[in-house]
């Protein structure tokens, strides 16, 4: 059976423009309200800015044959045990027949300040990956087969965001990907890296313009972590998993 990535294009390009109109609405509602946050964070004290991308992802899996899975949205049943630490809180968990199918996180980041958050976000990246595979070969799911772990990226499109950015180590040299890299660049390594590390089943980036809460317009910065072998690779897990509980 072939694969349904259910016109993943146009509701991305949906998913963008209410990204971007999201962050903006909350920032005017808190400026009306004499209450607004400093800097950015009027837009991501929103919360609700990536949920067009979790209905792509919510379509992928009811179109490829796990219609009767538990999907988890609610806070309250987003979090999965940890072994380093007690829980961990994740963007969206399905479940099927008692197995742990997909767990997700969608992430995002704006200008202006992209080296802090760079590297807090990449921090944070590798430390839920590591803690989550360690908790599955322990046990902590029970006996069963590798859900689908991933992890998608969304980066304002900028030229702060594109500019080669220098770095100091001067004890030895950096990795020659890394060396006079964008912020973006480096984004598409790491989520590379993710995968060949095997800490990721997939790692998506979304680079887009604040002018896109109009277009939806969003690039890729290469084949490897583009959305479509984002979406194809859950749908494949989707349609595996279907064929062998169902």
């Amino acid at each position: 059976m072939a694969l349904d990535l259910v016109n993943y294009e146009q509701k991305a390009h949906e998913a963008i423009k209410a990204f971007w109109g999201n962050r903006d609405a909350a920032r005017q509602k808190q400026i009306e309200s004499g209450k607004a946050d400093q800097g950015e964070r009027a837009g991501v004290t929103a919360g609700k800015n990536m949920d067009g991308f979790l209905a792509l992802m919510l379509d992928i899996v009811r179109a490829n044959g796990l219609a009767d899975a538990q999907i988890h949205q609610s806070r309250s049943v987003l979090t999965l045990p940890g072994y380093f630490r007690p829980t961990k809180l994740w963007d969206l968990l399905v479940t099927h027949q008692g197995e742990l199918i997909i767990a997700i996180e969608l992430k995002s980041q704006v200008g202006p300040s992209f080296g802090n958050n760079f590297n807090n976000r990449t921090e944070e990246a590798i430390g839920i990956a590591h803690d989550f595979c360690i908790a599955y070969r322990e046990g902590a799911f029970g006996k069963q087969s590798r859900p689908f772990v991933g992890w998608l990226m969304l980066v304002e499109d900028a030229p702060e965001s594109r500019s080669a950015v220098r770095d100091n180590s001067p004890h030895f040299p950096i990795f020659t990907e890394f060396q006079s890299a964008s912020y973006l660049k480096r984004y598409d390594v790491l989520c590379q890296r993710l995968v060949q590390e095997q800490l990721y089943t997939s790692a998506c980036l979304i680079a887009s313009p604040r002018t896109a809460y109009q277009t939806g317009e969003f690039s890729e910065m290469s084949t490897m972590t583009g959305l479509k072998p984002f979406v194809s690779t859950l749908a494949g897990h989707i349609a595996a998993t279907s064929a062998r509980l169902d």
